[in-house]
């Protein structure tokens, strides 16, 4: 089945991407977006020993934001491996999640300015973090994907002109189209069909078996990794299923 797929990328850049996917049904459109948001691990701070903290904020509040910040995740961890981060800043300054170090130079923030508190005179925060691989099935800070979505592809028909005193009234349209056999995003033309085909009767349509979707990672993975791992994930699931049907 998956050798019928036929994948394009529209657009995409560092953090997100949008890609047409033909020859799926909708049932696995979203068997995917689920497991991009569930099934996909990442490293995310899990326990916190803190040394030091004289900041206005509990300790709780201070691991509560450490554990969203996102961390890049080599696809060599496997569960129940973990890497250690170290803090210590000392005020009048702010605290921001590219203080922390790392044990693993290939674990990092994924951004570096990501503010966990800010310290006023005589203020200092030090602790030690330890991060662990986790699903975002178990904990929404282990979800990599951030935005995921999908809808169907639509098909463009221009038509006849309009008639001689016919107004042209605003057809607003999202996502992406397919007009001609080329894939043009609704924003080119200000998501409005009118703009595009003025005194022109166009119709839309939505391409049976054809998703466009759209995802935005945190930076703990990129989008291709995501979309492999949820691939993956289905895969592995799929393949025990039928192992236990034969039983």
């Amino acid at each position: 089945m998956a050798e019928e797929f036929d994948v394009a990328f529209i657009d995409r850049d560092d953090r997100s991407a949008r890609f047409l996917v033909r020859g799926v049904t909708p049932a696995f459109a979203n068997g995917v977006r689920r497991a991009i948001i569930a099934d996909v691990p990442t490293l995310s701070i899990d326990t916190v020993r803190v040394i030091e903290n004289s900041s206005v904020m509990f300790d709780e509040q201070i691991a509560l934001r450490l554990g969203l910040i996102p961390l890049t995740t080599p696809d060599d961890y496997e569960p129940g491996d973990e890497v250690t981060l170290a803090i210590d800043v000392e005020g009048p300054d702010t605290a921001y999640s590219g203080d922390l170090v790392s044990s693993d130079e290939q674990v990092q923030p994924a951004d570096e300015n990501v503010p966990i508190i800010d310290l006023k005179e005589g203020q200092r925060l030090e602790l030690e973090a330890v991060a662990r691989l986790g699903r975002g099935k178990d904990h929404a800070k282990h979800q990599g994907g951030v935005a995921v979505g999908y809808q169907y592809l639509q098909r463009i028909e221009v038509g006849e002109e309009k008639g001689e005193f016919e107004d042209d009234e605003p057809q607003i349209i999202r996502g992406v189209v397919e007009d001609d056999g080329e894939l043009v995003p609704a924003e080119e033309f200000d998501n409005d069909l009118s703009q595009r085909y003025p005194g022109r009767e166009v119709t839309v349509e939505d391409v049976p078996d054809a998703f466009v979707f759209h995802v935005e990672t945190d930076g703990s993975l990129s989008v291709e990794e995501l979309v492999l791992g949820a691939v993956e994930s289905i895969e592995t699931r799929a393949s025990e299923l039928q192992a236990a049907v034969q039983l």
